[in-house]
């Protein structure tokens, strides 16, 4: 009976998020978009970011698991629910939902769903099989390009899609509500030290990549001998776009589940070193093609900085009161993170990538929440925007 009234303050709060945002929803896109256009993305926008803010809280996702009871015809509805959210979106907006890629969006949307609901058992034990469904999930949402995606308002403004937004509901509502792995942290929460531990991380860490970038003229300013603080509309805008749409996104994927995951599946081993030796051995021969696939100098970068994070995790597994295996989970993790980003074109970025993908995880293990996390990430994204910096990718 305890777990009611928690369960009721969750909606409530995740409410309160809701309309918040919507706010700022209204106040960007109300200049730039027709009445229309607002008053059909705004359900979807609300019904949506409700479930964003509510279905990662352990509270809720209990309360579905017990409603749900392993009925596999019940557990289909959700992701039933957001196929027909995106296609009615689509179709309201006039365009043909059958075109094109979009007849994989419901195969992408029930697939992790149905495979993990068909697992014999939801112990807390991590097997092969979750990664596995983690790779067949994400790889092809990286790599198909589904459009239109449905951004709200449909013809863009920086609130990501109903697609996207559908997507990570998928892997929060699989892993967390399905697969019954409580801890990965999908929801807001306000706390004064986890706040505080996202500002030391980035201010180390965007000193330490400005010296670094500055040295190798990978970063720059854009105003000549200068550097000045810009805090503007535009900037408060570009903020919670990269936060919707890119920092929650891939923090979601590297942190909540795969860095997760990984600490659970190496935590369960005989030992942490042989996840660390395989690790490191791999990612250098990866990090060694992808540094000299790519133009420029430097192509040693990615595999220094390999060894670098690698080296870390190494040295803090050995201390005692940290606990097994989540050192080098995040190393590789970060590392993975850092060599996806081989797209850029840069050495000097991968690097850079794997480095900050070490911020990002170790506020992930600090406060348990990917959206401090993805606090840190859209705080890095905009940082050359606020100093009015440039870099050289």
């Amino acid at each position: 009976m305890a777990a009611i009234p928690l369960f009721k303050k969750s909606l409530i709060r995740s409410g309160i998020y809701t309309v918040i945002l919507t706010a700022f929803f209204l106040l960007f896109s109300w200049p730039h978009h027709s009445t229309r256009e607002i008053c059909i993305a705004l359900p979807y926008f609300l019904l949506l970011y409700f479930m964003v803010f509510a279905l990662g809280k352990p509270q809720v996702s209990d309360w579905l698991r017990e409603t749900l009871n392993g009925d596999i015809r019940l557990i289909f509805l959700f992701p039933l629910l957001l196929v027909l959210l995106y296609f009615s979106y689509v179709g309201w907006n006039q365009q043909n939902p059958f075109r094109g890629t979009l007849f994989l969006v419901p195969y992408l949307l029930f697939f992790p769903v149905v495979v993990l609901a068909a697992k014999a058992g939801t112990g807390s034990k991590i097997d092969w099989l979750d990664f596995t469904v983690f790779f067949l999930f994400f790889f092809p949402v990286t790599l198909i390009d589904v459009k239109p995606s449905g951004d709200m308002p449909f013809n863009g403004g920086g609130f990501d899609s109903v697609y996207r937004i559908s997507v990570m509901l998928t892997a929060v509502f699989a892993y967390t509500t399905v697969r019954n792995i409580s801890d990965v942290g999908f929801y807001p929460v306000f706390k004064w030290r986890h706040l505080f531990t996202v500002l030391w991380v980035w201010l180390i860490f965007y000193v330490t990549v400005f010296i670094f970038g500055w040295a190798v003229e990978f970063i720059r300013l854009k105003e000549e001998n200068s550097i000045s603080i810009v805090i503007n509309t535009a900037l408060v805008k570009k903020f919670i776009a990269v936060f919707l749409h890119t920092a929650l996104f891939e923090e979601l994927v590297f942190r909540g589940l795969l860095q997760n995951m990984l600490a659970k599946r190496i935590a369960q081993s005989a030992s942490w070193k042989i996840f660390w030796t395989w690790g490191l051995v791999i990612l250098i021969l990866i990090s060694f093609v992808i540094g000299y696939s790519l133009n420029g100098a430097m192509q040693w970068f990615p595999a220094l900085v390999t060894v670098l994070l690698c080296g870390v995790a190494w040295v803090m597994e050995t201390r005692r009161n940290v606990q097994t295996g989540a050192y080098t989970a995040l190393a590789i993790t970060s590392v993975v993170f850092g060599l996806v980003h081989a797209h850029s074109g840069s050495v000097v970025f991968v690097g850079l990538a794997a480095i900050g993908g070490w911020a990002y995880g170790y506020v992930y293990q600090k406060t348990g929440n990917v959206f401090y996390a993805a606090l840190l990430h859209a705080l890095v994204n905009t940082t050359p925007l606020l100093f009015g910096l440039e870099l050289a990718k």
